[in-house]
């Protein structure tokens, strides 16, 4: 319809009303707000960037210095594990400066005469960004062998829970369980204790492997497997590892959660 005085037409009080809720619902879209507080339930907890280092037995140098990540500015936590020699057992250091707390008390490989452990440390809700590395001190054995598994979880500022355990040799391998109360991601860490060169590794229960040091050179290094799970509920959770040939492992179970 056209206004035949030469005036558009004059709007209504219901078109005014329409215009003015859709303005408001475009200027708050993609936010829940109540009260002007904004109540948008935080991210859920998912890995992030990740890596292996590894130097082979005789073939190493110091420091041990990991491939560099690009992991987020803030809101994630790291994981770092030490798999190698005792006397290069020192605590890591990174290139954003965070705070590393050992986690657990470094159990010792059966069978090599107290010679070896594997240490692990958490930077819960760390600093990171472009070019993230990890680097561990090897002063005591520079040539040593060395796995150093470097791990990023993003949104989450809280470590629920964490299992550490060490069974005997089998075919089938299982963590101890760690409890969470909410959405969490999982990160399952398996080291074995046969002095091979070539072995299979597999977990169960939903973990997929994302890193793995299994084909060893003849000078041999140590053996490492790391695994994931993103679980959306509270629960009780753990992971079997199959395996051959058949050996013990050290194996380290960490439930991430959104603080």
């Amino acid at each position: 319809m056209h206004s035949t005085s030469g005036r558009p037409p004059r709007r209504t009080s219901w078109m005014r009303f329409v215009a003015l809720f859709v303005a408001g619902a475009a200027s708050t879209q993609g936010h829940a707000t109540n009260g002007g507080i904004d109540t948008t339930p935080p991210a859920n907890p998912a890995l992030g960037a990740h890596t292996l280092l590894t130097h082979s037995e005789g073939m190493g140098s110091t420091p041990a210095v990991t491939a560099p990540l690009d992991t987020q500015p803030s809101g994630s936590s790291f994981i770092v594990l030490n798999g190698g020699y005792t006397k290069n057992a020192n605590t890591p250091e990174d290139s954003y400066g965070n705070r590393w707390k050992r986690i657990g008390g470094g159990p010792v490989y059966n069978g090599y005469g107290g010679a070896f452990n594997v240490n692990a440390y958490v930077a819960v809700a760390g600093k990171g960004g472009h070019g993230h590395t990890v680097r561990i001190d090897k002063s005591g054995y520079p040539e040593g062998e060395i796995s150093v598994p470097f791990i990023e979880v993003t949104h989450a500022g809280l470590l629920q829970a964490v299992a550490q355990n060490y069974p005997a040799a089998d075919l089938v391998l299982t963590s101890g369980s760690v409890t969470t109360t909410g959405p969490a991601t999982l990160i399952a860490v398996w080291w074995g204790d046969a002095g091979v060169k070539r072995m299979t590794v597999k977990p169960d229960n939903g973990f997929t492997l994302i890193d793995s040091y299994l084909m060893l050179p003849d000078n041999s290094g140590v053996q490492c497997a790391v695994a994931y799970r993103q679980v959306d509920a509270a629960g009780t959770y753990r992971v079997s590892w199959v395996g051959s040939p058949v050996q013990g492992a050290i194996l380290w179970l960490f439930a991430f959660q959104a603080k």
